[in-house]
């Protein structure tokens, strides 16, 4: 063992240590969490959409049953943190619990769910939440059927229109939400801003992978666009659009959702490497078989001796990575401080939007809950 004094790897997961995690506590709620919250009303209007559109669907070809089954699979897990932020960003700018808000911040699960699907292709992951991929399930579908041509082919080119279809069925959820016609127009700009950053956001992640690029400024760009906007700015900046003070609260919400954002992906991006697989719904160091360029890598490949350097490059992204493999680049990674330098990012950027949050513009029953969900973004297990 190598990693310190008493032979146990620092578990990721937890919250910084110091007047940040005091204040956090200070600030927020006892009552039942800020995504619990909000979890039962957008669930059910996910699930009442779909099951809407589903003879419609059925109506033009039986079988495209087996893609809605999938998109209930992909539906049915999740955070719920994009509309939980969606929500309490709009109950920050004064608005009141109302069944229309939920509607508006359920169509981001769409987009979440367009994104991952596509993701998953892109990076040929075999699971999500423990579940075999979109894109491998209708690969199955193919297989058991016994169709023409190669199953992998057929499950990529539908997982991608199914993809697509989550990406109309979100424009179309926001605007079926029964929001006033002014607060969908106010909404617009951070709900179309927010789909155009993403998606730039995930071709930067590729452009660095391809590029090889080590450098922790490369990874933080993509950090910014591809998880940090998407997750916590946008939606916020969505819910305080919807109730009318979109442009007062901007900074405010931009202070609080960039670095809670960051630090969500870093806390990801721990995961990858150290999560219990039990708990994340992915094998151990898939990241690292995938080849991942994430901020964890770019500090171990800027911290590590030259030796250790040259073959954490050689394994990076090698999809045939023994547990002996993974074990050893873990150990690189603790032994060179990457680790605990992600680790310290973490709890630096909880601490900037933590101060964020003593805005007085933000109403105070959101304040409590903004503060929860800096817990739940970055102190978690998967």
């Amino acid at each position: 063992m190598r990693h310190g004094d008493d032979g146990v790897r620092p578990e990721p997961g937890g919250m910084g240590p110091g007047l940040v995690r005091d204040n956090l506590l200070s600030m927020s709620s006892s009552h039942s969490s800020p995504v619990s919250f909000v979890r039962p009303a957008i669930d059910a209007r996910l699930a009442g959409f779909v099951q809407r559109r589903r003879p419609e669907v059925l109506e033009i070809g039986a079988e495209l049953a087996p893609l809605l089954d999938s998109l209930d699979s992909m539906l049915t897990g999740g955070k719920r943190l994009r509309p939980a932020f969606c929500y309490w960003g709009w109950r920050g700018a004064g608005g009141e619990d109302v069944p229309e808000i939920y509607a508006a911040a359920a169509s981001l699960e769409f987009l979440q769910a367009c994104a991952l699907i596509h993701d998953d292709v892109i990076d040929n992951s075999d699971t999500r939440r423990g579940l075999p991929a979109v894109h491998r399930q209708l690969a199955a579908l193919h297989a058991d059927a016994g169709w023409d041509g190669g199953s992998l082919e057929f499950g990529r080119g539908a997982a991608v229109l199914l993809g697509d279809l989550c990406l109309a069925w979100s424009d179309e959820m926001y605007q079926a939400s029964g929001l006033p016609a002014d607060a969908l127009s106010a909404g617009r700009g951070p709900f179309d801003l927010m789909r155009t950053e993403v998606m730039a956001g995930q071709y930067l992640d590729l452009v660095e992978q391809a590029r090889g690029a080590d450098s922790v400024e490369a990874s933080l760009r993509v950090m910014r666009y591809k998880s940090a906007k998407y997750t916590v700015e946008r939606p916020m900046h969505l819910g305080a659009a919807l109730a009318g003070r979109g442009v007062e609260l901007a900074p405010v919400y931009s202070a609080y959702g960039i670095p809670l954002g960051i630090a969500f992906q870093l806390r990801d991006d721990v995961l990858g490497v150290f999560g219990d697989p039990e708990l994340t719904g992915k094998p151990a160091g898939d990241d690292l078989r995938e080849g991942k360029r994430t901020l964890i890598v770019a500090e171990t490949l800027s911290r590590a001796k030259a030796a250790e350097t040259r073959r954490f490059r050689d394994l990076l992204g090698d999809p045939g990575l023994s547990a002996e493999d993974v074990e050893w680049m873990r150990d690189v990674i603790v032994d060179s401080g990457a680790l605990a330098a992600c680790e310290q990012r973490i709890d630096d950027y909880v601490g900037e939007a933590t101060t964020a949050l003593e805005s007085d513009l933000i109403a105070e029953e959101a304040r409590s809950a903004l503060a929860d969900l800096i817990v739940a973004a970055t102190a978690r297990k998967h």
